[in-house]
C-alpha cells in the first residue's frame, strides 16, 4: 500500500494477517468489549464486521505486547482507528523532541514520562502499520530511528540546560542548549544507519570538546560530562510505570573498561590514531551525530575519516574482521541453518552476514571511493553494484534478503517487546511468527526463510569464507623443525617443484622469521595459512622453483608482511596474478617490492573489464592529488598515483585485458596528466616565490613516443617548453623578481626536477629535452618566436621528422594554438622529395652503423624494425604536401598515421605488411619493456615471459615467432627502400 499523509487503518481492504487461534480471538473480543464501554470508536469497531476489525483482532491475538499496550491506554487504539497514521506518529516524535522545553518546570521525572508516552504511541502505531503492511521495514526502521534521535536530543538538551541552570556549565545559547556546546553524541550501529529495529537498544558514543569552554571548572569537565551521561542512561532506560524509552549501551567508546563515560575529543582522537582496532573502524562506518552539538560531531567524524577509511587499501583488516566473525560463531551460538531456534541476526545466513558483506568491502575501498562510505545497508549494496564490486544480481538478492530478515526480526520482537533475534523453539510459537508475516502455515514460512538464509550464506561464503587449510589434498605440507619432512618433499614434487629440498628450506626460512616481513607472529600465522595455496598455484607455473625463489627474494625485501599475506589469502585471483608476475615479470616484481601500495587498485573488480581511458585516469589522478596541501606533497602524490596507474596498466597488459597499442595510449595518457599536474604545481611554486611575468605564457610540447601516444612501461619522455611574454617586460612582479631568461629557465629546471628527481616515492619520468632547438647547446626554455624562426630557417630534416610527432600537452591555450599553427606551417611546406628521401636514408644508414642491433629481438634497431616503420611514416608526412596527399590534422600513433598517409602514397600490400609488422613489434615490445629492464634474451628470460612473448606474437613457440619476425623485417626493409626514394 502506498502511504500518504491521509492513509488510515480503515483503508485496509483485507487483513494481511490471521489470528493465532479461536481461543485468542475470543479473549481479544472480550477485551475490546471492555474497552468499548468507555470508547465509542472501539465499540463501533466491534459492531461492524470487516477487514479493519479482522486485522485488529488478529494483531492483538498475535502480539501480547500490543494488546497489553492497548489495555494500559485504550486511547492509543482509538487514535489508530480515527486518525491518519503518519501524522499521528510524526506528532508523537515531535512531542518527544520538545519534551525538554521548559513550559513551566520540566523536572527529570516529567521529561521521562513525556518521552515514555511518546515512545509507547510510536511503537504501538508503527507496529500496527507494519503488521498491516501499510509500512514496510524501511519506513518502520526510519521512524523508530527518528524517535530515538528525537528522544536522545531532548534528553541531552534537558541535561545541558539543567547543568547550565545549576552553574556547572555555561552554555553559549541556553534557548538552544546543544548549539556550540561541544558535546558530541554519536549514534552507532543501526541507530547511526537509520535502521533501528523494533525492540532495539541504542549504541551511543559521547565525547566533549574542551575548546567549546562550557565547563565552568575545566578540571572537573570529565566528571561533569560523565555524570551527565549517567543521567542520560537513567532517563532513557530506567523502567517506570510508563515503561522505558530505549535501552542504552555505551560500550563502543574507546577502551570502555578503563575510560569514563565521556572523554574529550583529543583523547578520543589520540586513542583511535594510536590504538584503534579494525572492529572500531567497522563500527564507525555507521556513526552519525544524533544529538548535542551536531556540527562538532560532523567535524569529529570528518577528522576520523583517515582512521576509518585508509588512503591505501588495508587488507590486514579483513583477517581481523574474520576473527570477529569467528568470535560471533563461538560466543553467540552461531549454528547450522534450522528454523526453530535460529538466530536471524547472528546465525548462518543472517542479518550480520549481510552487514559484514557490505562493511568489509567498505573498509577495503572506502578510502579511495567516497561513494562507498554510506551508513545504511541497502544504499551501500546499490553503490557496490554501481562500482562493480558486486553484480546487480547479488545486490538484488541481498537487499531482498536483508529486508525479509528484518521483517522476521521485527515480528520476533513485537511479540513481547524483547530484544531477541531467536525464532521460537516450539511449533505453536513459530506459528505466531509465521502468521504475523502473512504466511498460511509454518511450512510456507520455513521454506521461505531457509531459502533466504541459504542465499545469504552462499553470497557471503563466496566473498569471505575462503578458509585456508594447513594441509593439502595432495599430501602433507609440514615445514617445522630442522629437517625436511619426507612426505612434504613428495608433496612438493607432485605439486610441480623440481628441487623440493630447496623449496622446503626456503619456506622454513620464512617461518623462522628471518625476514622483516615474517618477524611478527601475526605475519607468520598468515603465511602459514597461505602456504598450501601458495605452493599449489606456484606449482602450476612453468619453472615453478624459479618463480617461488623470486617470490622469496621479493618478500625478503619487504618492510612488513602481514598486509600482503592477508591480501593474498583473501584473494585467490590476486595470488594467481602475483605468481604470473613472479614467473614472467621481474620488473613488475621489483615495483611491488618497492611500492606495495600499487596493489591497492588491483582489487577493483572493474580493473580488467574497464579500459584505462583518459577520463578514467584523469578522475583517479585528480581525486588522489586533490587533498595535497603543499608542493612536495603534490609531487609525492603524483609519484604514488603514477606508479600505481602504470602498474595497473601493466597488469591489464600482462593478463591480456588490453593490447599493446591500448597500453601505449593509456601510458601516454598517464604521462600527459601527470606532466600537466606537475607543470601546474611548478608554476604555482614559481609564482609564489618570484611572482608572475607580465604577459607570461607557457606551453609544454611532447615529442617522440610521448607525442604519438606510443609510450612503453620503461619510456623516458621527450619535452620542449615554449614560452612568451609582453615585449616590454623585463622582470617578474614578485618579491624576488627574475629576468625573462632566468624566469622561464627556472620553470623548466623545476619541472625537470619535479619529474625526474629521485625521492622516497621514486622517479616520475626520465626527461629528455634534446629535441629542443639546437639540442643540448640551446637554452632549456624556448621563446615561441625563436622556436618558429629556428624551425622555419635552421632545422635539419631529422628535426622536422621529429616535429611530425610534436603535440602540445598542457599550458596556456593561446600559446598552444600558436605552437600548433607553427607545427602545421612547417609540416605543410612543399619540400624537395629527393632531398628528404636522401636525408632519411642517410640517417637510417648512420643508425645502422652507430647502433647495430644486438640480435633479432632488438625490434627497434633491426633492419626492417620499428625505426624503419617510424621513418616511413615521418617521410610520408614530410613529402605529403609536395605529392598533393592529405596530412594528418593532429598527431596520430604511427599505425594510424600510416593508415592515412599510406592510403595515398603506398602500395596497399606494402602498407598491409608494414602494419602487420608494426602490430607485432608493438605487442612484443610493450610486454618485454613491462616485464624486464633491457632487451629480451630468450636464454635469460623467465619461463613466464617467454610464454607472454609468444602470446603477444600469436605464435605457438619462440622458433616460430623468430621466423615470423625475420620474414616481416626483411619485407619491411625492402618496403622502406622502395618508399623512401626521390
Amino acid at each position: 500500500m502506498s502511504v500518504t499523509e491521509t492513509t488510515r487503518f480503515s483503508d485496509l481492504s483485507t487483513s494481511p494477517i490471521r489470528p493465532l487461534s479461536q481461543t485468542e480471538v475470543k479473549s481479544v473480543l472480550s477485551d475490546l468489549k471492555d474497552w468499548g464501554r468507555d470508547h465509542a470508536a472501539i465499540a463501533k469497531l466491534l459492531g461492524e464486521d470487516g477487514p479493519l476489525k479482522d486485522f485488529i483482532v488478529a494483531a492483538f491475538s498475535l502480539s501480547p505486547y500490543l494488546r497489553d499496550t492497548a489495555r494500559i491506554d485504550p486511547g492509543l487504539l482509538v487514535r489508530a482507528l480515527e486518525e491518519p497514521i503518519l501524522p499521528a506518529i510524526e506528532a508523537a516524535i515531535a512531542r518527544a523532541r520538545n519534551a525538554w522545553r521548559p513550559a513551566g518546570e520540566v523536572t527529570e521525572a516529567v521529561l521521562m514520562a513525556r518521552l515514555r508516552v511518546a515512545k509507547r504511541e510510536v511503537a504501538f502505531l508503527t507496529a500496527l502499520a507494519d503488521l498491516a503492511r501499510i509500512f514496510d521495514a524501511r519506513r518502520t526502521t526510519a521512524l523508530l530511528t527518528e524517535l530515538a534521535t528525537a528522544a536522545t536530543s531532548a534528553a541531552i538538551d534537558h541535561l545541558l540546560f539543567s547543568a547550565h541552570e545549576s552553574g556547572k556549565l555555561k552554555l553559549p545559547d541556553p534557548a538552544h542548549p546543544s548549539d556550540r556546546s561541544g558535546l558530541i553524541v554519536l549514534g552507532m550501529g543501526k541507530l547511526g544507519a537509520c535502521e533501528l529495529n523494533y525492540s532495539s537498544d541504542i549504541d551511543l558514543v559521547i565525547f566533549f570538546d574542551p575548546m567549546a569552554q562550557i565547563a565552568v571548572d575545566e578540571n572537573e569537565a570529565v566528571e561533569t560530562f560523565s555524570r551527565l551521561v549517567r543521567r542520560l542512561i537513567r532517563i532513557m532506560q530506567e523502567r517506570t510505570g510508563d515503561g522505558y524509552v530505549f535501552r542504552t549501551d555505551l560500550r563502543l567508546r574507546p577502551d570502555p573498561g578503563a575510560t569514563p563515560l565521556a572523554i574529550s575529543v583529543d583523547s578520543a582522537m589520540l586513542y583511535y590514531e594510536s590504538r584503534g582496532q579494525n572492529w572500531e573502524r567497522a563500527a564507525f562506518i555507521k556513526a552519525r551525530p544524533i544529538a548535542g552539538d551536531i556540527k562538532a560531531g560532523e567535524a569529529f567524524l570528518k577528522d576520523l575519516i583517515p582512521f576509518v577509511f585508509r588512503k591505501y587499501l588495508d587488507y590486514a583488516a579483513i583477517a581481523d574482521i574474520h576473527s570477529i566473525k569467528r568470535q560471533i560463531h563461538v560466543h553467540k551460538g552461531h549454528g547450522e541453518i534450522a528454523v526453530k531456534g535460529h538466530n536471524v541476526k547472528l546465525g548462518r545466513g543472517g542479518i550480520r552476514e549481510i552487514e559484514f558483506f557490505v562493511q568489509t568491502q567498505q573498509l577495503i575501498a572506502g578510502g579511495r571511493v567516497p561513494a562507498l562510505r554510506l551508513r545504511a545497508t541497502e544504499p551501500m549494496l546499490s553503490e557496490l553494484a554501481k562500482a562493480n564490486w558486486i553484480d546487480e544480481a547479488t545486490a538484488g538478492e541481498l537487499t531482498e534478503a536483508y529486508w525479509f530478515l528484518r521483517d522476521v526480526e521485527h515480528r520476533i520482537q513485537m511479540v513481547r517487546d524483547e530484544q531477541t533475534h531467536l525464532l521460537p523453539e516450539t511449533e505453536a510459537e513459530l506459528k505466531r511468527i509465521a502468521f504475523m508475516l502473512g504466511f498460511e502455515d509454518t511450512a510456507g514460512f520455513s521454506a521461505k526463510l531457509v531459502s533466504v538464509l541459504k542465499t545469504v550464506e552462499r553470497r557471503y561464503a563466496a566473498l569471505f569464507e575462503q578458509e585456508a587449510k594447513l594441509s593439502s589434498e595432495t599430501g602433507n605440507l609440514v615445514f617445522t623443525g630442522q629437517k625436511d619432512d619426507p612426505d612434504t618433499l613428495e608433496t612438493l614434487k607432485r605439486l610441480g617443484f623440481e628441487r623440493p629440498a630447496d623449496i622446503s628450506h626456503t619456506i622454513r626460512t620464512w617461518h623462522y622469521g628471518r625476514y622483516r616481513a615474517t618477524q611478527s607472529v601475526e605475519a607468520r600465522e598468515r603465511l602459514t595459512e597461505l602456504t598450501p595455496q601458495l605452493l599449489g598455484v606456484f606449482g602450476e607455473s612453468k619453472r615453478a622453483d624459479e618463480a617461488l625463489l623470486r617470490f622469496d627474494s621479493f618478500i625478503s625485501g619487504l618492510p612488513a608482511g602481514i598486509q600482503l599475506f592477508s591480501l593474498l589469502g583473501n584473494n585467490p585471483a590476486l595470488l594467481s596474478l602475483i605468481v604470473n608476475i613472479m614467473s614472467s615479470a621481474p620488473r613488475l616484481a621489483e615495483v611491488i617490492a618497492a611500492k606495495p601500495h600499487v596493489f591497492d587498485g588491483m582489487l577493483d573488480p572493474s580493473l580488467l573489464a574497464e579500459l584505462p581511458t583518459r577520463a578514467y585516469l584523469s578522475e583517479r589522478i585528480d581525486g588522489f592529488v586533490s587533498g595535497a596541501r603543499h608542493y612536495e606533497e603534490i609531487l609525492d602524490r603524483l609519484r604514488i598515483i603514477a606508479a600505481e596507474q602504470r602498474f595497473l596498466i601493466g597488469i591489464r597488459l600482462l593478463t591480456g585485458a588490453i593490447t599493446g597499442k591500448q597500453a601505449a595510449r593509456a601510458l601516454t595518457h598517464v604521462a600527459d596528466l601527470i606532466v600537466a599536474a606537475a607543470l601546474r604545481a611548478v608554476l604555482e611554486e614559481i609564482e609564489a616565490a618570484h611572482g608572475k611575468f607580465p604577459g607570461g605564457r607557457v606551453a609544454l610540447v611532447g615529442m617522440g613516443k610521448l607525442g604519438s601516444f606510443e609510450l612503453t612501461a620503461g619510456s623516458d619522455i621527450d619535452l620542449i617548453l615554449l614560452y612568451d611574454h609582453d615585449g616590454d617586460a623585463f622582470e617578474s612582479d614578485g618579491a624576488k623578481p627574475l629576468d625573462n631568461i632566468k624566469y622561464f629557465t627556472r620553470i623548466t629546471q623545476r619541472l625537470i626536477a619535479a619529474l625526474s628527481a629521485p625521492t622516497a616515492e621514486g622517479v616520475l619520468y626520465e626527461v629528455d629535452m634534446r629535441l629542443r632547438p639546437s639540442g643540448n647547446k640551446g637554452p632549456v626554455a624556448t621563446r615561441i618566436t625563436s622556436f618558429a624562426k629556428y624551425q622555419m630557417e635552421e632545422a635539419w630534416t631529422w628535426e622536422h621528422m621529429a616535429l611530425t610527432r610534436a603535440r602540445v600537452l598542457s599550458g596556456d591555450e593561446s600559446l598552444a594554438a600558436e605552437a600548433q599553427a607553427i607545427f602545421a606551417s612547417v609540416l605543410g611546406r612543399k619540400r624537395e622529395v629527393g632531398k628528404i628521401a636522401k636525408d632519411v636514408a642517410e640517417m637510417r644508414t648512420l643508425i645502422d652503423q652507430e647502433k647495430p642491433p644486438k640480435d633479432i629481438w632488438d625490434l627497434k634497431l633491426i633492419a626492417g624494425g620499428l625505426i624503419d616503420i617510424e621513418f616511413i611514416a615521418q617521410f610520408l608526412a614530410l613529402v605529403a604536401p609536395a605529392k598533393g596527399a592529405a596530412q594528418p590534422a593532429e598527431v596520430l600513433p604511427t599505425a594510424d598515421a600510416l593508415a592515412l598517409l599510406g592510403a595515398e602514397m603506398m602500395d596497399p600490400n606494402d602498407l598491409d605488411t608494414v602494419q602487420k609488422a608494426l602490430t607485432l613489434y608493438t605487442e612484443i615490445s610493450q610486454i618485454v619493456r613491462l616485464c624486464v629492464d633491457g632487451g629480451f634474451d630468450p636464454k635469460e628470460a623467465p619461463a613466464g615471459l617467454i610464454d607472454l612473448v609468444c602470446r603477444a606474437g600469436d605464435c605457438p613457440d619462440l622458433r616460430t615467432l623468430e621466423a615470423e619476425i625475420r620474414r616481416l623485417s626483411k619485407a619491411v626493409r625492402k618496403i622502406f627502400q622502395a618508399t623512401v626514394k626521390g
